[in-house]
């Protein structure tokens, strides 16, 4: 079988001043999304709304991201991936600017939907991205290495852009969005390397990239793993009070996005040969976790320890999820990272849905068990996905190259 060449930019070690860049699009991207959420009093009271109404700029992005990641990826398909990744950031460099600005409630919510559209091309973009940049050996690691702004979005970028939000006023916070986006504009341009989009005979049709073996499963796993996530997440302030811990969400919150940080780095060393074995152990200890927190959330030494295995579980679960369905993808990889984004996006939402009526109707400690629920056909979707999907081992060619989906199925 004759494998085609790649180009040039691709060595045998991380390009790492590109990975790098690519790392700070994914750190633009999460905190753009989560950064109202430690504001929210000051923006409601500056756009003289409530903070419910406030809270809907989170909503909104997410809905922006869900709706057009799809439609976008598809008329986008054939741009050379260099542009396209530019115009995402610059998509948030004005976004940002018009929040930061703005003190009309519906101009900031247009303002929000714009970034959630650039949020859906950068992540359809972003692994596949990464993926060309180094040999089929190093993927996975080049994967963990651009999701990594995800936990350090969560770890440092939150609190921060919470502090200078809360010392200088919520709109520096955005402006500081900004000027990181301007720099990473001129960073993108200078280092990262060019590769060209797919041909029109190329791109793969919804049905051809859902039937592919392997990518129905990830994106199944995508949407049952997010969804439990959100349901606990979005609303973990009223479960630390409902524990009596509701003035510690600041540590609790540093604990978890310290144990993302550490699960960013196991996952990033073992990915390429230890995949499934990662996936199955990420939702393990999410269920261990949330278990715990249901049964003895309110005892401090369980409440944290817990908070890190969870911490744990889902720091890296962006990187096996996206690395999963790259290589069950193969050639319709772009295809299914878009419908992987979109899926993720769409339990975001419902998560936040769900979890707000289980804490009106039922109470906080609700959410652990939802989860738990939802991660039981998780776990087995993974087990059951041993060839295609969650495989238990690379495929490897005589040279110790791993093959792609398509080299697989031939």
């Amino acid at each position: 079988m004759t494998r085609t060449s790649e180009p040039e930019s691709r060595t045998e070690r991380l390009p790492l001043l590109s990975l790098l860049a690519l790392a700070t699009a994914v750190f633009v991207t999460s905190l753009t999304e989560t950064l109202p959420a430690g504001l929210l009093p000051a923006i409601s009271q500056s756009l003289s709304v409530s903070e419910s109404a406030a809270g809907q700029t989170i909503t909104i992005y997410a809905i922006g991201t869900a709706l057009t990641t799809i439609p976008l990826t598809v008329i986008t398909a054939g741009w050379r991936r260099k542009r396209l990744l530019l115009l995402s950031i610059i998509g948030f460099l004005v976004a940002n600017s018009v929040t930061a600005v703005s003190s009309n409630y519906e101009l900031t919510m247009v303002a929000r939907f714009v970034a959630g559209m650039a949020a859906g091309v950068a992540w359809a973009l972003l692994a596949g991205y990464a993926r060309r940049l180094v040999p089929e050996h190093l993927q996975g690691r080049a994967i963990a290495v651009a999701m990594a702004g995800i936990p350090v979005a969560l770890a440092a970028g939150v609190p921060l852009g919470t502090f200078i939000g809360k010392e200088f006023g919520w709109r520096v916070a955005f402006w500081a969005m900004t000027v990181i986006a301007v720099i990473l504009v001129a960073w993108i341009a200078a280092f990262v390397p060019d590769f060209p989009g797919q041909g029109r005979g190329n791109r793969a049709s919804f049905n051809r990239t859902i039937t592919t073996p392997g990518v129905g499963a990830v994106l199944f796993v995508t949407l049952t793993f997010v969804l439990a996530h959100t349901i606990f997440y979005a609303y973990i302030a009223s479960f630390l009070d409902s524990v009596g811990a509701g003035d510690q969400v600041d540590v609790a919150l540093l604990v978890f996005g310290l144990a993302c940080l550490i699960s960013i780095w196991v996952v990033g060393a073992k990915i390429d040969r230890t995949l499934r074995l990662l996936a199955i152990t990420a939702t393990v200890l999410f269920a261990i976790a949330v278990t715990a927190l249901g049964l003895a959330g309110d005892t401090p030494i369980v409440l944290y320890s817990a908070l890190f295995l969870w911490g744990l579980a889902w720091g890296g679960a962006p990187t096996l999820l996206q690395t999963a369905v790259g290589v069950a993808g193969g050639s319709v990889a772009d295809e299914a990272q878009a419908m992987l984004v979109t899926l993720w996006n769409v339990a975001m939402a419902v998560g936040g849905v769900i979890g707000g009526l289980l804490l009106s109707g039922v109470g906080p400690n609700s959410f652990a068990w939802a989860a738990l629920v939802i991660l039981a056909p998780t776990l087995l979707v993974i087990v059951l996905a041993k060839r295609h999907g969650f495989a238990a081992a690379p495929k490897l060619d005589d040279a110790g190259n791993k093959l792609n989906a398509d080299e697989i199925h031939a």
